[in-house]
C-alpha cells in the first residue's frame, strides 16, 4: 500500500475559509425567493435551522473521516458499519445523483437570471449551459485555484451588496411573520439547505489538516456560522426590500431586490455576479459528478464504460456524456423549486444513512479511540449522530409527495443499473 501521507498544511485559519468558500455558492441565488415564499419574514429562521441539521451530520462526517481516510466516502462508511455492497451502491448512486440533479438546479437559476436579457426560457437556456460546460468538463479545461477564489469572492460580495441595499429598509417588516406556521419555515429549511450543500466536504479534509480532531470540527462549526450570519443578513434584507410574495414568483430574486432598492444599474451588477456565480457551480458540479461516475465504474459499481477516457483529453468522456445527459433530463422538469427539492431529499437519504453508520461503527470498534470523535456521547452513543438521523428524517417528512416519487423513481435506475448491466 504505501506509507505516503498527505502534508497536514492546513490550520483553523485555511480549514475555515475552505469551509465558507465551498458552503457558500449559488444556491442562495436561485432559491431564496422560493423559500420566502415557504417560510415567509421568518425564512431568516429556516436558515438557522438549516445550519443546525448541517452541524449535527458535519460532525458525524468528521469522525467517519478520521476512521476511513480514503476516498469514496459515503460509500465506504454504509459498507463498513452494513456489510452490505448493493446498499452502499445506493448511497454512492445518491450521492452522484444529487449532485447531478443539483447541477440541473442552478442551471435553471442561471436560466432565470440570464431569461430578462436574451428572452428564452429558463429549461432551454439551462440545457444550453449544461452543454456548453460539459463540453469544457470533456476538452479538460481545468480552473486554477486563483480563478475559483476570484469567483468565491464574487459571490460573497453580491450577497454584501445586497446586505447592504436593505439597510436602509431594516425594521420595516414583521420578521416574524410566517403564513405557514412552523411547518412553512422547516419546509423553507428544507428548500434552502440546498445552500449549505458542500459543508461534508470540510470534514473530509483530516489528512490535510494539522491537529485534525480540534481543528476540523471547530473549522466546521465556525464556517457555519459565518455562512449562516451571512444568509440570515440576506435573508432579513430581501423581505425588508420585497414583499415574500413577490420574491416567490421572481425569477431572478436578489436582482429584483438590488432594482427596486438601487435602481437599474445595481440589476444588471446582480444578475452578472449571479450568472458567474451559478455558470461557476455548475461547471464545478459537473466536473466532480462526471469523476464520480467514472470512480464507480472503475469499481464495477456502474457499468465498465463509463470508466473510458478519451485518447486526446485525458477525460472520462463517456461518464462526462452520462452526467450531461441526466442533468440536462432533470432540467427538463422545469420547476427549479421541484429539481432543488428532490436534490435535497436524496441529500438527506445520504445524511440519515451517514449518521446510522456513525451509530453502528461506534458500537462495533467500541474500544477504539478515533482521531476525532463526535461530541457528547452516552455510553458510546454518539448523540449528535442520532439528533443529525432524526434531523435529517424530520427533513425527508417535509417533501411532497411528487418530490419522494422522482427520487425514488432515479434510486431505482440505479438499481436496475447495479443489479442488470454488465460491469466488466
Amino acid at each position: 500500500m504505501g506509507s505516503t501521507a498527505l502534508k497536514r498544511e492546513i490550520g483553523l485559519i485555511g480549514a475555515v475559509a475552505y469551509g465558507v468558500g465551498i458552503i457558500v455558492g449559488a444556491g442562495v441565488y436561485a432559491l431564496i425567493g422560493k423559500a420566502a415564499g415557504q417560510a415567509g419574514n421568518s425564512v431568516w429562521l429556516s436558515f438557522i435551522l438549516a445550519a443546525i441539521v448541517a452541524s449535527f451530520t458535519g460532525l458525524s462526517y468528521a469522525e467517519l473521516s478520521s476512521m476511513f481516510p480514503v476516498s469514496g466516502a459515503e460509500y465506504v462508511y454504509v459498507e463498513k458499519a452494513f456489510k452490505s455492497d448493493f446498499w452502499a451502491f445506493i448511497i454512492g448512486w445518491l450521492v452522484f445523483l444529487s449532485g447531478v440533479i443539483s447541477s440541473s438546479t442552478v442551471a435553471l437559476g442561471f436560466g432565470g437570471y440570464l431569461m430578462p436579457y436574451i428572452g428564452i426560457s429558463e429549461t432551454l437556456a439551462a440545457i444550453i449551459l449544461i452543454i456548453l460546460l460539459s463540453l469544457v468538463n470533456f476538452w479538460g479545461i481545468k480552473e486554477s485555484v486563483r480563478v475559483n477564489i476570484i469567483l468565491t469572492l464574487m459571490e460573497v460580495s453580491g450577497l454584501i451588496l445586497v446586505i447592504l441595499f436593505g439597510v436602509e429598509f431594516f425594521g420595516s417588516v414583521n420578521y416574524s411573520e410566517a403564513p405557514l406556521g412552523f411547518r412553512g419555515i422547516v419546509s423553507g429549511a428544507a428548500l434552502i439547505f440546498f445552500a449549505f450543500i458542500g459543508f461534508e466536504s470540510l470534514a473530509k479534509m483530516g489528512e490535510e489538516t494539522k491537529d485534525p480532531e480540534r481543528t476540523i470540527p471547530r473549522a466546521l462549526i465556525i464556517a457555519l456560522i459565518i455562512s449562516t450570519i451571512l444568509y440570515v443578513l440576506v435573508a432579513l434584507s430581501v423581505v425588508s426590500i420585497i414583499p415574500y410574495g413577490q420574491l416567490a414568483s421572481s425569477t431572478s430574486p436578489l436582482a429584483d431586490v438590488a432594482l427596486k432598492a438601487q435602481g437599474p444599474q445595481a440589476y444588471l451588477i446582480l444578475s452578472i455576479i449571479a450568472l458567474f456565480a451559478t455558470s461557476n457551480t455548475v461547471l464545478i458540479i459537473l466536473i466532480s459528478t462526471s469523476r464520480i461516475a467514472y470512480g464507480m465504474a472503475r469499481e464495477s459499481s456502474l457499468p465498465r464504460i463509463l470508466s473510458k477516457v478519451h485518447k486526446k483529453t485525458g477525460t472520462p468522456w463517456i461518464a462526462i456524456l452520462f452526467t450531461m445527459l441526466i442533468s440536462s433530463l432533470f432540467t427538463l422538469l422545469g420547476d427549479i423549486e421541484l429539481v432543488a427539492n428532490v436534490t435535497n431529499f436524496t441529500t438527506f437519504l445520504v445524511f440519515f444513512s451517514v449518521n446510522l453508520a456513525l451509530i453502528s461503527l461506534r458500537f462495533k470498534k467500541a474500544g477504539k479511540k478515533e482521531a476525532f470523535r463526535s461530541p457528547l456521547t452516552i455510553m458510546n452513543l454518539p448523540i449528535l449522530a442520532v439528533f443529525g438521523a432524526l434531523s435529517s428524517l424530520m427533513m425527508l417528512l417535509q417533501f411532497e409527495l411528487t418530490v419522494v416519487i422522482i427520487a425514488f423513481l432515479t434510486m431505482g435506475l440505479g438499481a436496475i443499473l447495479y443489479k442488470s448491466l454488465p460491469k466488466t
